[in-house]
């Protein structure tokens, strides 16, 4: 009896594992993304400059890691790039809403600018619908990149998102041209209410 609650409990600790590993590495939807930027973007864009934008949910506790290793990359490519950070904004809700810890570590980053998506307008437009999209554009508004900058939910460290867009806007070659993103629905209600937290 001992020994067959014993392998029960280890297969449920198996499958329990295995189902949050399955979670942790499977990427977000994405919607069709235009080969070149979209009329109606409200993108900021800087003459002979690439632009790199996020889509984000303020909210979603693995953009957290996300924005962590936007500022890594910026200390790579902020001489090259026009960087801003869009955070879902929804409609109705108080402008507070989407000032959470999220939106104040992207304003933090030299060279990132911070913008509100009303009703994820924008992200709309560029078929961005997981949280942490990142989308890089050159100079005359073809895309070069789409995709997310960590290796899975919530994992910091070198990943080939974040070296293809360093290769790309420092004009070198690269063989990735999209990743998973690894984030909540940008539309959605994320699980962390910690993050609501972060607005102080």
């Amino acid at each position: 009896m001992r020994t067959t609650l014993s392998l029960l409990w280890l297969l449920a600790v198996g499958t329990g594992f295995a189902m949050f590993l399955n979670y942790q590495n499977t990427g977000g939807s994405s919607g069709a993304t235009s080969a070149q930027l979209p009329a109606g973007s409200r993108l900021v864009q800087t003459s002979g400059r690439d632009t790199l934008v996020m889509f984000a949910h303020p909210r979603c506790p693995c953009t957290r890691t996300s924005i962590d290793e936007l500022n890594r990359l910026m200390a790579r490519v902020s001489d090259h790039v026009n960087a801003q950070v869009w955070f879902y904004q929804p409609a109705n809700a108080a402008t507070a809403w989407s000032k959470t810890s999220s939106w104040f570590s992207a304003a933090a980053i030299s060279g990132v600018t911070v913008h509100e998506d009303p009703d994820g307008a924008q992200a709309r437009l560029f078929g961005a619908e997981t949280s942490g999209t990142m989308l890089l554009y050159d100079s005359h508004g073809n895309l070069l990149f789409k995709g997310g900058i960590t290796g899975s939910r919530g994992h910091a460290g070198d990943n080939p998102g974040e070296d293809a867009i360093a290769s790309l806007c420092l004009g070198q070659a690269t063989g990735t041209n999209q990743t998973p993103v690894f984030g909540c629905s940008l539309f959605g209600k994320c699980d962390s209410v910690a993050a609501a937290g972060g607005a102080k």
